[in-house]
């Protein structure tokens, strides 16, 4: 039993420093800007959404980022029939499977589970790797299930390699860096811009009343300090002729 204990004990800082090798990419998630997050929510439409779900969000919930019913119809609804059915795919559990090796994970709360720097970095990461069948492995994500879905605008990466000594004294090739060899549709900036804007709409997605909750959290804080003045001043009073 306590080798059992130990162990899972000593799981999670294993998972921590293997993790720890790959340096993340700081996202710029600004869930105010309205134009970020419409742009991203059509990515997702477009090149997410005809594999991951977002099984937790409405489509009407997009009203709050600016965007009106008939806009949300009319350039965002391939899915589903009405506004307020949620973000749901038609491929199956075990197709998937059969494909990819594993279904793809729900996407509604992926930047508040994987964090918003994994999500932009990950994007950013996929390379060419013959040995895979997809034809993609990812540094993020090693031997990853997943497609490329984005490489068209991307271009093509490949790893640049390097030889490194490990702990068995052996010398092994690991990935040093990634090269554009091939462009896409996009430049880097172009590309690196285009994943902001989705992992903007992912992280708003992830909880949608978080801006609402802020703004009244700062109106209920504006309360309190106003309030402290009126009850320091009250307290003055009455308590005026004990002191």
């Amino acid at each position: 039993m306590n080798k059992l204990l130990s162990l899972l004990l000593f799981l999670p800082l294993t998972a921590l420093a293997s993790g720890a090798a790959v340096r993340l990419d700081p996202a710029p998630v600004n869930i105010q800007d309205q134009e970020s997050l419409q742009r991203g929510a059509r990515v997702f439409v477009n090149y997410c959404l005809n594999c991951h779900a977002a099984s937790y969000m409405r489509y009407i919930r997009m009203t709050d980022i600016g965007l009106t019913e008939a806009q949300i119809k009319d350039n965002l609804l391939f899915a589903a029939d009405k506004p307020g059915e949620t973000m749901t795919v038609a491929m199956r559990a075990k197709e998937a499977k059969e494909w990819f090796g594993v279904p793809p994970p729900d996407l509604s709360v992926i930047t508040r589970s994987r964090g918003a720097d994994w999500v932009y970095t990950y994007l950013r990461s996929f390379y060419r790797d013959d040995s895979r069948t997809t034809g993609w492995n990812n540094l993020v994500f090693d031997k990853v299930g997943m497609p490329h879905v984005l490489h068209e605008l991307q271009g093509q990466l490949v790893p640049v390699m390097h030889a490194v000594q490990g702990e068995d004294g052996k010398t092994h090739e690991v990935v040093d860096h990634l090269q554009l060899a091939r462009p896409g549709k996009m430049t880097p900036a172009e590309y690196d811009a285009l994943v902001a804007d989705l992992v903007n709409y992912l992280s708003w997605m992830g909880e949608p009343a978080k801006p609402q909750r802020m703004q009244t959290g700062v109106f209920v804080l504006l309360f309190l300090a106003a309030f402290f003045v009126v009850a320091f001043y009250l307290k003055k009073e009455f308590w005026k002729d004990v002191h």
